[in-house]
């Protein structure tokens, strides 16, 4: 006999996400459509032109990632020389981002790429982005990040920092003395 809680056969499972649901059925439809893009312009410019306007594509985004790249490093390098901190993206990552979207071959990555590469719809993306990191921090976190810590330090309340010098001595050896020290 068991003496344990009754276990069903029949588990309920956790409802999925809605973006654990839609992403695998977007990301098909995606890939659809851009393979059907590409029939229509092969068929209207021919092959020999959607193999250079892919190349023409692919060579245009790692231009832009490069450029991009080099840009956030010098930013970073100029940052920690003044002492300061690094400045907030700058829109590096979306730029990059666009040119990674030209890199992969389609027509409809190819626009939203090119779409990326604007500065008015870089700002947009990333106000939109940061407003929505924003309220979800703030869901997460109620009292924001101060809470946080603070919640941290409660776990562990020796956690205060004491100015000192850490001086190790030698061990003597078993049955050695040392000096001044009697037993």
């Amino acid at each position: 006999m068991t003496t344990g809680a009754p276990t069903s056969p029949y588990t309920v499972r956790p409802r999925r996400s809605r973006l654990r649901r839609y992403v695998p059925l977007g990301l098909a439809g995606w890939l659809v459509l851009e393979i059907w893009l590409l029939t229509l312009v092969a068929g209207a410019a021919g092959g020999l032109g959607v193999l250079l306007l892919l190349m023409a594509g692919v060579m245009a985004g790692s231009v832009i990632i490069k450029r991009a790249g080099r840009r956030a490093f010098k930013n970073l390098n100029e940052a920690l020389q003044r002492g300061g901190s690094p400045a907030r993206g700058g829109g590096n990552g979306l730029t990059m981002l666009g040119g990674l979207l030209l890199m992969i071959p389609g027509m409809v990555s190819d626009a939203v790429g090119l779409l990326l590469l604007l500065p008015p719809v870089q700002r947009a993306v990333s106000r939109r982005t940061e407003n929505a990191l924003e309220r979800r921090l703030r869901k997460a976190a109620p009292g924001g990040l101060g809470d946080a810590f603070q919640q941290a330090r409660t776990h562990r309340p020796e956690g205060k920092v004491v100015q000192g010098e850490v001086i190790r001595e030698s061990r003597p050896e078993p049955g050695e003395q040392r000096p001044g020290l009697t037993h």
